[in-house]
């Protein structure tokens, strides 16, 4: 497999975000879905970790599957909710063992009923530490950055100060949380690069399915909707196919924007289906954006 890291500069990739799934009906769908994405030959795949490490085993054993049957490069999220230090030394070595070259180190959320992260018995203090180990362990490690300001944020100097520490503890690419206007991402850039980080950074971008979905994601992620999009999402609201074919749109346009302006790539959270996700990525190449996948044989 491949370090992710140096996969990014001569041309811009695509990735994809899945969740493991957690029912028989949930697991069908979502290995239908991989048929059709594998197919794009995205430069990587992450895999969701669920609050507090609920779904650690799931993640692993999909992280190599994917690897093993359909020859993706595919990325766990690790998070430190949820596990003592040594148990995160177990997991990165089953990581390692499953094939992984690359992780996404993260805080995670608090435990479910909790309003506040706070470490957990015997485990790392912050995904510093979590970061710091995986990349000590030989991983190439992805690390989160937030468009606009986090539900924890203390305004952009401290927030810059945490990603320049991530950075120095072995993170190596950067991926966004989902948002909406491309200010945002930029703003994020040039403060980056103001501050001297270098790291690439790939913008997280979601296609909007059901205004209910993204509503939901939008409130637990602290992502703005810009009102231009809302206007014309209300309008739609009533007819669902209307709503996703506006959502493909609108996330098409976003990314052919950034791509234009030289971002590494996009990375597409898929909530594991794959209409849209094709689509867009279809639209992309099409466009010149994206380079063309490997004709077939």
């Amino acid at each position: 497999m491949t370090r992710i890291d140096t996969k990014l500069g001569a041309e811009p990739i695509v990735s994809f975000e899945f969740g493991p799934p957690r029912t028989v009906e949930a697991e069908l769908a979502f290995w239908s879905a991989i048929e059709e994405l594998a197919a794009l030959e995205p430069a990587f795949v992450s895999v969701t970790c669920g609050a507090g490490g609920s779904t650690r085993d799931l993640t692993l054993a999909v992280v190599r599957r994917l690897a093993r049957e359909r020859g993706l490069e595919a990325v766990p999220h690790v998070t430190a909710t949820g596990f003592t230090r040594d148990e995160l030394v177990e997991l990165l070595a089953e990581a390692r063992a499953g094939g992984a070259d690359n992780v996404l180190a993260l805080r995670g959320d608090p435990p479910r009923g909790e309003s506040t992260w706070t470490a957990p018995a015997g485990g790392v203090q912050s995904s510093l530490e979590l970061t710091a180990m995986a990349a000590e362990a030989g991983f190439c490690v992805l690390g989160a950055a937030y468009p606009e300001p986090h539900q924890d944020s203390r305004g952009w100097a401290e927030d810059l100060a945490h990603l320049r520490a991530k950075v120095d503890a072995g993170v190596s690419v950067l991926v966004t949380q989902l948002y909406f206007d491309n200010d945002d991402y930029r703003r994020l850039v040039d403060r980056l690069r103001a501050a001297g980080i270098d790291v690439p950074v790939l913008p997280g971008i979601i296609p909007i399915t059901t205004v209910g979905m993204i509503e939901r994601l939008a409130s637990l992620c602290g992502a703005s909707i810009p009102a231009a999009l809302r206007r014309e999402l209300e309008v739609r609201q009533d007819d669902q196919r209307a709503v996703a074919e506006l959502g493909v749109a609108y996330a098409t346009a976003q990314a052919a924007e950034l791509l234009a302006e030289g971002a590494p790539g996009v990375h597409l959270y898929t909530l594991n289906k794959s209409p849209a996700t094709r689509a867009i990525v279809s639209a992309l190449r099409a466009a010149g954006a994206l380079p063309a996948a490997t004709p077939a044989v």
